[in-house]
């Protein structure tokens, strides 16, 4: 995925109400930004970190720039746009990094698990092996503690936990069912759930692994010109201490 235009570059002053943040420029100016993320951004908020913004020309937007990326410790860029995940998810497909997923010749968006309160960001079907179709939910990564561990959530999903329960339905009952973490940042080595932030959805993520759920993971390498796919990562279920 390439920018569609150069990213404006800044200094975070502070995020706030979920949706806002405030940037500074070089010249000392100020000014507020949409912040397209709902979590907690756990490790990503720092005050002064260099940012990366887009620009809209769209009427009617309120804020004309979206936080995009965050550069942590280290010259680490995360990308923070949760929006993103399924496009980048759709990347890793179309290049064949998820072996199986992969293979699938044709998928569509938005599609309402049969019988459930939920629509799946990816349904996947006519696989060449004759596999059936396949529902998948994407969820963006941005949180990460020593040793190249990537978390989710980084707060408390209500609405992730059941998707979860819903997948674990769907596979129990003869369907296939897919969740692909999507983490937006290049020095992730695995992903694991963050039991110690809600310990619900690491229980319900076991549970669906143990009832048939394929669990995947993708790493991206996110940079101001664009984001690239990177590598699988592994999944694993029990968060170390």
């Amino acid at each position: 995925m390439e920018f569609e235009q150069g990213l404006t570059e800044a200094r975070l002053v502070r995020r706030y109400r979920r949706f806002l943040a405030d940037v500074e420029d070089a010249g000392g100016r100020q000014w507020t930004v949409h912040c397209p993320n709902t979590g907690s951004m756990l490790g990503c908020t720092e005050p002064g970190s260099r940012v990366w913004l887009s620009h809209s020309a769209r009427p009617g937007r309120k804020y004309a720039h979206t936080w995009e990326l965050v550069e942590l410790p280290g010259s680490i860029v995360v990308g923070v746009h949760t929006g993103r995940a399924n496009a980048l998810v759709g990347e890793a497909l179309d290049a064949g990094l998820l072996p199986g997923l992969s293979a699938y010749a044709t998928r569509r968006r938005e599609v309402r698990v049969p019988d459930a309160p939920m629509r799946a960001d990816w349904l996947l079907e006519d696989h060449p092996g004759g596999e059936p179709p396949c529902f998948v939910e994407v969820k963006n990564v941005t949180a990460a503690v020593e040793h190249g561990r990537a978390l989710f959530p980084d707060a408390v999903t209500e609405r992730g936990r059941r998707h979860l329960e819903v997948l674990a339905d769907w596979v129990r009952g003869g369907g296939r069912a897919a969740l692909i973490f999507c983490v937006q940042r290049s020095d992730a080595l695995e992903v694991r759930p963050a039991e110690s932030i809600d310990p619900r959805y690491a229980e319900a993520l076991r549970e669906a692994a143990a009832a048939g759920v394929d669990l995947r993971a993708i790493r991206l390498h996110p940079s101001a010109t664009g984001i690239r796919p990177d590598c699988p990562l592994p999944v694993h279920h029990q968060e170390e201490p």
